[in-house]
Order: C-alpha cells, then sequence, then structure tokens
C-alpha cells in the first residue's frame, strides 16, 4: 500500500531507530534529560530564538505559543484554513480565553495589508482587540505553500508598532526552507514565537517544539506541565529529533521533486491539479466527476491511500517512506 495521505505517517529508519536506542536520558520534568536539552539548545539556535521546549504534539506547541502570546479576551488573526483554527479542536478558546476571526486567502498565501486592515486597535471600547496573528508556514490545506518573504517583513514591521504579537506554526517550515533556501532564523526572527514538527517530514515518531525568548519558553514548560505534557525519560524521543535535523533536512527536496512529477502526471487525467511549491499536491475535482470519497475509495482498492480535504478535494503528500516507483503508482 502506498500512503500519500500525509507525511505524518513516515516510520523511523533503522538508522534513527538505533539512535533511539542509544539515547542518553534523565528525567526532562526536572530538566535532566540531556538529549532533549541539547535537541531544545540546537533548535533555539536554528531557528534564531534563546529557548527551545520540546512538546508530544504540533498542537500543543501551537496552543502553548497562542495561550503566551495573546491574553484573555483578546483575539488571533489567522487563515480560515490554518491548523490552529481549524484541527486543534477549538483549544484557543478552551484553554487560552480567546477568539478568533479569519481571512481567506487563495492556497492560504496571505497579503499583509489585508490582515493589517482587519486588525482592531487597543483603542476601541466595543471590539475585540488583536493581540496576535498566527501565521502557517509551509500552509498544509493552501496545498504546502509557501509564504512570501516580503510579506512576512511587511507583517513584522506593523505588528511590532501595533503591539501585536506574531506565532508562526512552522510545522513543515524545514519544506519552506529547502524550497526557498531562506535560511531557518530568518523565518524564525520575524515572530515571537515558532512551532515546528519533527514526525512530518523529518520522519520522527514523536514531537514537536516551540521557540522563542526564554521568558516565554519558561511559561510554556508550566502549561506544559498543566495540560499533561511533562514526560519523564524523553531523550529516546529527542534523539530521534537530532537524528531527523543531522540527516533528513535536506532530502526533503526530493519529497519536493516527486511532488512535482506526480502533479505533473495528474494533470494528463484529470483538470484541478495544484502546482507544488513543496510536497503536496491538492486536487479540485471536476464538477459532474467522481466526488472525493468514490476517488479515495478507487485509489484504495488499487493501492494508494489519500486524503479527503473536502467534497471534491483530495490531497496527497510525499514522504520519505514514498519512492519513485511509489509516485509512479
Amino acid at each position: 500500500m502506498i500512503d500519500l495521505r500525509s507525511d505524518t505517517v513516515t516510520r523511523p529508519t533503522p538508522a534513527m531507530r538505533a539512535a533511539m536506542i542509544d539515547a542518553e536520558v534523565g528525567d526532562d520534568v526536572y530538566g535532566e534529560d540531556p538529549t532533549v536539552l541539547a535537541l531544545q539548545e540546537r533548535v533555539a539556535a536554528m531557528l534564531g530564538h534563546e529557548a527551545a521546549l520540546f512538546t508530544p504534539t504540533g498542537s500543543m506547541a501551537n496552543q502553548l505559543g497562542l495561550r503566551l502570546l495573546a491574553r484573555p479576551g483578546e483575539e488571533v488573526l489567522c487563515d480560515s484554513t490554518a491548523h490552529v483554527v481549524r484541527a486543534e479542536l477549538g483549544a484557543h478558546a478552551a484553554f487560552g480565553a480567546v477568539t478568533t476571526r479569519t481571512w481567506n486567502a487563495p492556497d492560504g498565501l496571505f497579503a499583509a495589508a489585508d490582515v493589517i486592515g482587519m486588525a482592531v486597535p487597543e483603542s476601541s471600547i466595543h471590539l475585540v482587540r488583536t493581540g496576535v496573528v498566527a501565521v502557517e508556514n509551509t500552509h498544509n490545506f493552501g496545498g504546502g505553500t509557501v509564504q512570501p518573504l516580503a510579506e512576512l517583513g511587511t507583517l513584522r514591521t506593523w505588528a511590532t508598532e501595533s503591539a501585536v504579537r506574531l506565532h508562526l506554526d512552522g510545522a513543515r517550515l524545514w519544506n519552506a526552507h529547502v524550497a526557498t533556501g531562506t535560511p531557518l532564523d530568518t523565518y524564525g526572527r520575524l515572530f515571537d514565537c515558532v512551532s515546528v514538527c519533527l514526525s512530518k517530514g523529518l520522519g520522527a515518531p514523536v514531537g514537536s517544539l516551540i521557540a522563542g525568548p526564554a521568558d516565554l519558553v519558561t511559561g510554556a514548560r508550566w502549561w506544559r506541565k498543566r495540560l499533561g505534557g511533562g514526560m519523564r525519560q524523553v531523550g529516546i524521543l529527542a534523539a530521534a529529533g537530532l537524528y531527523a535535523l543531522d540527516h533528513n533536512i535536506e532530502r526533503l527536496a526530493q519529497d519536493h521533486e516527486r511532488a512535482a512529477e506526480l502533479a505533473r502526471r495528474l494533470s494528463e487525467v484529470t483538470a484541478g491539479v495544484s502546482t507544488p511549491q513543496t510536497n503536496i499536491v491538492v486536487v479540485d475535482l471536476p464538477a459532474g466527476g467522481p466526488v472525493a470519497a468514490e476517488v479515495a475509495t478507487a485509489a484504495r482498492e488499487d493501492g494508494v491511500l489519500v486524503s479527503l480535504i473536502g467534497p471534491r478535494t483530495i490531497r496527497l503528500v510525499t514522504h520519505l517512506d514514498v519512492d519513485d516507483a511509489g509516485c509512479a503508482r
């Protein structure tokens, strides 16, 4: 079975498993796991921030960021298909007492001027004040699209002048880095905090991190514990993350190439195929033809798994467990 549902389905390689077996561990709740400490220090440096914190999931990393950046009663601006608002079960409202207001951008790519125009200043007595803008890069449901650096820079300048905080959901920031050549810390320094994921294209079994100023990360540690995210000898998982950083970032270019070839082949048989910038292909099925569920069922019968992200939309994601032959299937 060729699994193109997501890059989350990747499995640790034998070499990664060996690194996990050999990991030096300690009690991370006490801050004594040397492998976790090494991973956190490394990711913080890569992203241009003072500190970082390991979390079990990307959703937790995102919600820690929003909880610490947004004051209760404020709003978070984000794209209508952003993971933080579409796929995290309303955690921002349940745990952070904040609301969201969304914009609609083609392929998830926003224009800074449009976002700035939505913001509500603190001087308003009637409207919910904009406390945070959350950006996703690459944008999952937009088809793995890369946010333009110039727009991010404009947003940063305005946010600094307006006392609005910026959060980056960088679950697939590694892909944006490889696709554009933009240094990770160039992206990272534009935001007050950044989440990144190790268990998608990088192939680790578990784990994300949130990076930011030291005081924010200290607060994130407390909130991680409150939410049940404190773990003990977690160096076994951190070792997988360190291995992924050493071996699996640059190879993401192979996933991008395979996604481009997959899109080319699909466009020969149907309309509505996106032109992937990274490792995600989105197909908007033509009206009058089979719906997404029917296509997914037929694909499964042919040995291929795909995701449904809309009644007439499917998603295919390339990753390290799918080779050229698998994409040609």
